[in-house]
């Protein structure tokens, strides 16, 4: 019994220790990758807590398993260094497949936002955005567009790969400034005055989500966002179409 206890102590000491670093690991994904939204949008919270769950439960199960203080202090400690090195690389290969989903654009798509996340795209095809968009932000997601078809080819070449299942946001060679498409944006989106009137049912939620842009209603326009899990809506200044607010709300 008091080999027990001493085992569930040494466990949750090793619990302390591996939360404290899922803590420093989260202020990473939920600061720089997955900024609010996109923590929601893009599954990255679910993602997260995955692959930090199963890291942080792993190591002091095995402590208590393996813990014996009858052991000589160079085997405890050999056993200590490569419970934790286990652990560094389970955390280590999580973070990279959380780093590697992560979302890098929200795109202007001719009539809606969507988001390309990281993993969607080839990088050997980089090299056919222009110039400044080669390079995939590691800070949180940009704001980019995609540029007009040259001519009905491309744009038929383009409906029927997005019929099949490709999706134009992840298409490089479309990719363009934000601010080059404002004309564009502005055609597309619709007055946020008109929210309200759409979704009665949600108007407490939509004056919270204007409120926090701290503009006023007649100040901003809409656009609905599609994403793999759900498709929200994105509140754009309507003069500089920069995006200022984002409300859990299907606007399709």
């Amino acid at each position: 019994m008091q080999n027990l206890k001493i085992r569930l102590r040494a466990s949750g000491i090793h619990l302390g220790i591996s939360l404290c670093i899922a803590a420093l690991a989260a202020v990473l994904v939920f600061g720089l990758w997955y900024p609010y939204p996109y923590r929601e949008i893009s599954g990255g919270r679910e993602l997260f807590l995955l692959v930090v769950a199963v890291d942080v439960v792993m190591g002091p199960l095995i402590t208590l398993a393996i813990f014996n203080r009858a052991k000589p202090r160079r085997e405890l400690l050999l056993d200590f260094t490569m419970v934790g090195l286990l652990q560094i690389a389970a955390l280590t290969y999580g973070l990279w497949t959380v780093f590697m989903a992560r979302p890098v654009h929200l795109v202007f798509e001719y009539s809606r936002m969507s988001v390309v996340h990281a993993i969607d795209l080839d990088t050997n095809l980089l090299s056919k955005a222009p110039p400044d968009l080669q390079r995939l932000p590691l800070t949180g997601p940009t704001v980019i567009a995609l540029r007009p078809f040259k001519d009905s080819a491309e744009q038929l070449e383009a409906t029927l790969a997005a019929l099949n299942g490709g999706s134009l946001s992840t298409r490089t060679d479309l990719w363009q400034t934000y601010t080059s498409a404002t004309a564009e944006i502005l055609k597309a989106a619709k007055p946020a005055t008109e929210l309200n009137a759409r979704f009665p049912q949600k108007a407490t939620q939509i004056d919270q989500a204007i409120l926090a842009t701290g503009r006023p209603a007649a100040s901003l326009r809409y656009l609905p966002l599609l994403d793999r899990k759900a498709a929200w809506t994105v509140l754009i200044d309507a003069v500089s179409v920069k995006p200022l607010g984002f409300l859990p709300l299907d606007s399709f």
